[in-house]
C-alpha cells in the first residue's frame, strides 16, 4: 500500500495529546513464491503445536485477524513482563478461533443479524475449557455476558478517534458529490451521511489489510477506519486526517481491550488483575451501561464516549441516529470519575434518548 496517501492534516480533539510514534509500516513481505515445506515437516510442526498447548500454563483464544493477534501479542507480552512463570519459554499458548463474524464477508453485519458475531465462538472455547482467558476488541462484545464468563480486564485504551483515508481528497468534506465512502459501520454511516448528504456510503467489510487493499483499486474514494488499530498494526502512514470526536463520535468502547475468563477460575482473575487499567474499565462501563439502556440492534447507529477531563470528573457524550442520518440525537453528562456514578450516568443519557426518539425510532 505505499501509494496509499501518507497523514498529511489532522484535527485533534482538545482534552487527547495528538497521536505519537506514527511509525510506519515494516516493508512489505517478498513477492517470491515460498516453498511449502514437506509433508514430514509440516507433520512436525504441528505435533510441536500441538505439545506446546498441553503444557502451556495459559491459552490466550483470539480471533486470527492481524489485529486480532496484535491485542492478543500485547496481553502476553504484558502477562510475560509482570509474571515470570509466564516468560518461560511455551508458558503462554495463543490459540486462533474463527468465529461467525470472520466467515461471512460478503454479507453487512446488520444482516447476519445477532450480537457477538466476532466473540461467540471465542467464548464458547473458554467456557468449555479449550483456551484459558479470551482477547477481545471491547467494541465487539455484546453487553450481556454468558453463564459461566467473567471480564474483568481492560487495558488501557488507545485513542479512540476514526481517521480518513483516501487517494483524492483530505477531508470528508472535500470529497465531490456522489462519491463512494467505504464502511461497513452504520455508525460511521449515520454520521457521515447527516454532514454530508451528497455522499454515499457502501458496505466495504474486511480486515484493515483488505480495505485499504479495496481503497486502493478504486472500489471507493474514501473510507474510516479507527485510528486504534491502524496504531496497534503500525500503519498510521495510512492516514490522511484524523477526525475530531466531535465530527465522527466513536463507537462504543472503540480503542478498548477487553479481557476475559470463567467466573471460577481465580487463578486466571489474578492475572487479569494486574492487568486491569481501572480508568478505561470505568470508561468503558459507562459507555456500555448507555448502550444496554438503549438495547439497540445491530441495525441502530449508536455511539458513545465518556473519558476523565481536566477537574478528574467524567465527561460523556452519547448519540443515536436513524442509517440514512436524517435524524441524529444527541446528549451528554457530567459526574464523579466514579463507577456506579458513571454507570448512572450512562443509563440516565440512554433513558433520555430513548424518550426523545418516540415510538417506532429503533424499529429499523
Amino acid at each position: 500500500m505505499s501509494n496509499i496517501l501518507s497523514m498529511r492534516s489532522t484535527t485533534h480533539h482538545p482534552l487527547l495529546t495528538a497521536p505519537s510514534n506514527m511509525l510506519p509500516r515494516p516493508s512489505p513481505p517478498s513477492l517470491r513464491p515460498r516453498r511449502r515445506p514437506s509433508p514430514t515437516v509440516a507433520a512436525v510442526a504441528v505435533e510441536k503445536e500441538a505439545r506446546n498447548k498441553e503444557v502451556a500454563l495459559m491459552r490466550i483464544g483470539t480471533r486470527g485477524s492481524p489485529l486480532a493477534l496484535a491485542q492478543a501479542y500485547e496481553t502476553r507480552d504484558k502477562l510475560k513482563s509482570l509474571h515470570s512463570e509466564l516468560a518461560e519459554e511455551g508458558a503462554i499458548h495463543i490459540e486462533i478461533i474463527k468465529t461467525t463474524g470472520d466467515k461471512i464477508l460478503n454479507q453487512p453485519l446488520a444482516d447476519i443479524g445477532g450480537k457477538g458475531l466476532f466473540t461467540k465462538e471465542i467464548d464458547e472455547a473458554l467456557l468449555e475449557g479449550r483456551i484459558d482467558i479470551a482477547v477481545h476488541s471491547m467494541k465487539d462484545v455484546p453487553t450481556y455476558f454468558p453463564d459461566g464468563m467473567i471480564l474483568p480486564c481492560n487495558l488501557p485504551r488507545e485513542d479512540v478517534r476514526d481517521v480518513f483515508i483516501s487517494l483524492t481528497a483530505t477531508s470528508l468534506a472535500e470529497l465531490p458529490t456522489g462519491s463512494l465512502v467505504g464502511s461497513a459501520s452504520l455508525r460511521r454511516q449515520s454520521q457521515i451521511l447527516y454532514r454530508y448528504p451528497s455522499l454515499k456510503v457502501v458496505n466495504f467489510r474486511g480486515n484493515v489489510q483488505t480495505r485499504l487493499r479495496k481503497l486502493n483499486e478504486g472500489e471507493v474514494q474514501a473510507t474510516l477506519l479507527a485510528l486504534a488499530g491502524l496504531k496497534r498494526l503500525n500503519m498510521t502512514d495510512n492516514v490522511t486526517s484524523i477526525l475530531s470526536v466531535e465530527e465522527m463520535l466513536p463507537a462504543i468502547a472503540q480503542g478498548a481491550i477487553g479481557i476475559a475468563c470463567r467466573s471460577n477460575d481465580d487463578k486466571m482473575a489474578n492475572y487479569l488483575a494486574s492487568l486491569n487499567h481501572e480508568e478505561t474499565r470505568l470508561a468503558v462501563a459507562c459507555e456500555r451501561a448507555f448502550l444496554e439502556t438503549l438495547d439497540g440492534s445491530c441495525r441502530t447507529p449508536i455511539a458513545g464516549y465518556a473519558y476523565r477531563d481536566k477537574d478528574g470528573d467524567c465527561l460523556f457524550r452519547g448519540l443515536v441516529a436513524s442509517p440514512d442520518g436524517t435524524r441524529v440525537l444527541e446528549t451528554s453528562r457530567k459526574g464523579p470519575f466514579a463507577l456506579d456514578d458513571m454507570v448512572s450516568m450512562g443509563k440516565d443519557a440512554g433513558k433520555e434518548l430513548i424518550s426523545r426518539a418516540g415510538p417506532g425510532f429503533f424499529d429499523w
